[in-house]
């Protein structure tokens, strides 16, 4: 098929007419591609809806090329720059700018989507400098960056795959185990419905899903059109492998698998024009995204998976879907295990490289894992269909593998995806004994171990910030003891001073007495004089007010503390006492208690369960030794 010439068009927003193609670049003088090719709907793709919000955007976007004498019909694959200016800023403005912005679009066309990041760098820049000359009839940069690109191209050929999209460990540190269910949901061909506010990192979350698959990104010829299906009617089974390349080895394997074939969609922004395409019979999978809000009053109607990329939401619509993307415990573990490392080396100020500059945590220690992850399951899945080709078969070959290595990867997961498009091309093209070249094991077989409670149970604190909870349930509770105690201790204090005015008034009154008792009134011959006894009723009337304010605080510890002698508490401490339950007014809830100098116990339901936290206390906020005592 002969090579096709990147094009170049200008995409200008009219105040009456809408988005509107207004010059294409790179084509025959008179020729209007949108018209040969019937693409109405590309001013629309490349003037995304919310475009305006943002000083500058990209969208990306796939068409339909027509066939021609020499050349089948194929997929073509646009991305633009949209950017904006103040009317007012313009040299020379003309008389159909109505408005107080000008807004255009320069979009450029390929047939492959490979370089795309390298195409992006500089449309991008030349977009802007356009722009900063506030003069759109000077197209002298754009005509010069058209002619550029067939050179770019061809200096990127030689390259490795262009992997484009948006980081994987983006990807990872956002969905985390949610990643790998994204992974085998696009493997089971579904309608997957991506929506989001900026459409660059709309499309970008789209490229890098796919660019998983490893070669998927070269082979996207029938994404365009759910009609469209070349890759199967020119696919042909290996017959030979050089382990050494590993270009052969994967396409012996059978990759990449074909999820964009017949009845399959691709569209990374997907206007709301094109919505028909989407709900007709004949597309039956896609994977396409949108920025206009009034799909997701329609989600159900549009998609059986809906990622929110706003709200950091997977919303399955089905619950028979939701149970085939289960993960399985190896697969949690292993994808726990790349979740950790990119966790270990994330880096706030350059999220796409480790902090460490180190292999474990990078892009492409990331791809091999999931290239490895991939390879095995294929593998596992030969050998799954060679054991029930061969099942009471004694006299065929004994494979050195016990049981079902697929039922690893969940069985109801792996009986939905043989039921796929893409797994009977894989089936079809390619040896019956893939598990002769890669081991059928799943790269974290075994069964669930306490480390894997242990690290799942870490991820879930982690994700809930409820180490910053129960820090702030720690200071919460310390400042209320601290109250308490001090409250308890001013009513012991204020008791104890009533009582020792109580004692000096008492010895007062006996010393007064004892003095009358000896001492006679020299006008009353004889007589003994009576002194008048000490009035004692406000003194009495302080101590009952102090000891009830006292009472008030100590009245449920009392009985608690009494219940836990009647149970041994003044045994020694190496005996176990068995839990009683304090009165709901005692505060905080006390578990296991020994002795009040010893520990306290604070029942912290943060988490919705039972966590435990130990906090060292003085006898103080007990009431001493006095409390619990006789």
């Amino acid at each position: 098929m002969a090579s096709f010439t990147p094009i170049v068009c200008i995409v200008d927003f009219h105040h009456a007419r809408g988005p509107e193609v207004e010059r294409w670049l790179g084509v025959e003088e008179g020729s209007d591609p949108a018209t040969e090719n019937e693409w109405p709907l590309l001013p629309f793709m490349a003037l995304s809806d919310g475009a305006h919000a943002s000083t500058q955007d990209f969208s990306y976007f796939t068409l339909r090329r027509e066939g021609t004498s020499d050349t089948p019909a194929t997929s073509l694959f646009g991305i633009s720059c949209t950017r904006q200016l103040d009317a007012s800023k313009l040299i020379d403005r003309p008389a159909e700018v109505t408005r107080s912005t000008v807004q255009k679009a320069v979009v450029v066309i390929s047939d492959s989507p490979q370089h795309f990041g390298a195409i992006k760098a500089k449309l991008g820049a030349v977009t802007e400098t356009w722009f900063n000359q506030r003069d759109f009839t000077d197209i002298d940069i754009l005509e010069k960056f058209q002619e550029s690109l067939p050179r770019l191209l061809k200096d990127l050929e030689g390259e490795m795959d262009q992997y484009f999209g948006l980081s994987l460990r983006e990807l990872i540190h956002e969905f985390k185990w949610q990643t790998l269910v994204l992974f085998k949901c696009a493997l089971l061909q579904p309608k997957m419905l991506f929506f989001g506010s900026h459409c660059e990192r709309l499309c970008m979350m789209q490229f890098s899903l796919i660019s998983l698959i490893p070669g998927l990104l070269r082979h996207l010829q029938d994404c365009a059109d759910p009609k469209f299906n070349s890759y199967e009617e020119k696919l042909e089974m290996p017959t030979s492998l050089k382990t050494s390349e590993r270009s052969s080895l994967l396409a012996y394997m059978g990759l990449p698998l074909q999820i964009f074939g017949k009845g399959a969609l691709f569209g990374p922004y997907t206007p709301l024009q094109q919505l028909d395409l989407l709900a007709d019979r004949g597309t039956k999978s896609y994977i396409v995204g949108s920025t206009n809000s009034l799909l997701l009053q329609q989600k159900d109607r549009y998609s059986d998976v809906l990622i929110n990329l706003d709200e950091h939401t997977l919303n399955i619509s089905s619950s028979s879907l939701r149970q085939v993307l289960a993960l399985s415990t190896p697969d949690r573990r292993w994808i726990d295990f790349l979740t950790q490392n990119v966790l270990d080396t994330w880096d706030e100020k350059n999220p796409s490289r480790p902090k460490d500059m180190g292999y474990a945590g990078s892009e492409e220690f990331i791809r091999l894992q999931f290239e490895e992850y991939l390879l095995a399951l294929l593998s596992a899945v030969k050998y799954k269909l060679y054991q029930e080709k061969h099942k009471g078969n004694e006299s065929a070959p004994i494979a050195d593998f016990e049981g079902d290595p697929a039922s690893e990867y969940n069985n109801d997961w792996i009986d939905s995806w043989m039921k796929t498009d893409n797994f009977r091309i894989f089936n079809k093209y390619t040896d019956s004994h893939l598990f002769d070249i890669v081991d059928p094991k799943h790269p974290c077989s075994g069964g669930l171990t306490i480390d894997d409670v242990q690290r799942r149970l870490a991820q879930q604190v982690a994700e809930m910030h409820l180490d910053e909870r129960l820090q702030n349930s720690r200071e919460a509770i310390g400042k209320q003891l601290a109250v308490g105690q001090k409250k308890v201790s001013s009513a012991f204090n204020n008791l104890w001073a009533e009582m020792e005015a109580m004692r000096e008034a008492q010895r007062k009154r006996a010393e007064e007495a004892k003095t009358a008792a000896t001492v006679k009134d020299p006008n009353s011959q004889g007589t003994e004089r009576k002194l008048k006894p000490a009035d004692l009723s406000h003194a009495q009337a302080n101590i009952q007010a102090a000891s009830t304010r006292a009472s008030a605080y100590l009245s449920s510890w009392g009985a608690w503390a009494s219940e836990k002698r009647k149970q041994g508490w003044g045994k020694s401490s190496t005996t176990t006492s068995p839990a009683v339950s304090p009165p709901p007014s005692a505060g905080p809830m006390l578990k296991d208690v020994k002795r009040p100098e010893d520990y306290r116990t604070l029942n912290l339901d943060a988490t919705g369960g039972a966590e435990s936290v130990v906090f060292d206390a003085e006898r103080e906020a007990w009431g001493g030794e006095k409390v619990g005592s006789k």
